[in-house]
């Protein structure tokens, strides 16, 4: 199947070579002209938005929902190009509103859309076992699952259009909560000289036990491969973690919902941003409670 790819940045690029080893022909689409090339190294043919236009399925991975409502809608958006019957799939976590505004055009041009955010990070990237967390109608979904079972381990169709973005907004607030508060006790225990490593391996297999611990510990030294072992680098940075929570406070406060640890979660990570960690991935949130 063709392809067409659309943002190559740290998740998009390992998820478009991994259409490639899966046997898709994929387009590579950047405004950074690097990142496309080495997604053509790996096999795909660089493109633009008109070579998008011609694609049976078209792919955007793109941080914010200003740039997905920017490509896709108006008069001269990407969808008023594509043919009847293209499959188009947004993996960005935005907004579910934006979300929404991009299905209903699509929807009346004859296209369809799925709201299709992931949750595993760079490595669940680079590995193809991320998790797409779905929204749309039963019929895109359908359409969806096998392209993106090339990237991912697990497909979940959450709901209608913008609800795999609400699902995943929910996610990445309890990990926020997850990530501060597996902080706070590491740092207490080694505070009273505690190895962080034994700590972490007690604290995994008893009632404290949790993904951070598991996969992501943000100790510098106790699991390798985890940005924490390389100077914070890589990964999900700080200055991401506080935009899903900006939208999770937004979509909080469209409903009434009540989310103190979420807005709590917020604050830490907005003083951690102000001493120039905003770049570094969110685990580095540890220095905050070791100063």
């Amino acid at each position: 199947m063709k392809v067409a790819f659309i943002g190559l940045g740290n998740m998009g690029a390992p998820m478009a070579r991994n259409l490639l080893k899966a046997g898709h022909e994929v387009v590579a689409i950047d405004l950074n002209a690097s990142a496309v090339a080495e997604v053509v190294s790996a096999g795909a043919q660089a493109g633009t938005l008109d070579t998008a236009s011609q694609c049976p399925v078209v792919i955007t991975m793109l941080q914010t929902g200003q740039q997905v409502a920017s490509i896709y809608l108006g008069e001269t958006g990407l969808l008023s190009r594509l043919e009847k019957g293209t499959l188009v799939i947004d993996s960005s976590t935005i907004d579910a509103a934006t979300a929404c505004r991009v299905h209903q055009e699509a929807e009346t041009l004859s296209l369809d859309f799925v709201d299709a955010p992931v949750s595993g990070g760079t490595a669940g990237a680079a590995a193809g076992t991320l998790t797409f967390i779905v929204g749309g109608s039963e019929h895109a979904f359908s359409r969806a699952q096998g392209v993106l079972g090339a990237m991912g381990g697990n497909v979940f169709h959450a709901g209608g259009s913008g609800a795999g973005q609400v699902a995943k907004i929910c996610n990445n607030m309890l990990l926020s909560v997850l990530m501060a508060g597996t902080c706070e006790a590491l740092t207490l225990g080694m505070a009273h000289g505690l190895n962080a490593a034994v700590l972490s391996d007690i604290m995994k297999v008893s009632s404290g036990g949790n993904w951070v611990l598991e996969k992501y510990n943000p100790v510098p030294g106790v699991m390798d491969n985890t940005p924490a072992s390389n100077g914070y680098q890589g990964g999900f940075t700080s200055q991401l973690m506080i935009k899903d929570l900006e939208l999770a406070m937004a979509a909080a406060g469209a409903v009434s919902a009540s989310v103190p640890m979420g807005g709590l979660a917020r604050a830490l990570y907005q003083m951690h941003n102000k001493k120039g960690n905003a770049g570094k991935d969110f685990s580095s949130l540890l220095a905050l409670f070791e100063g």
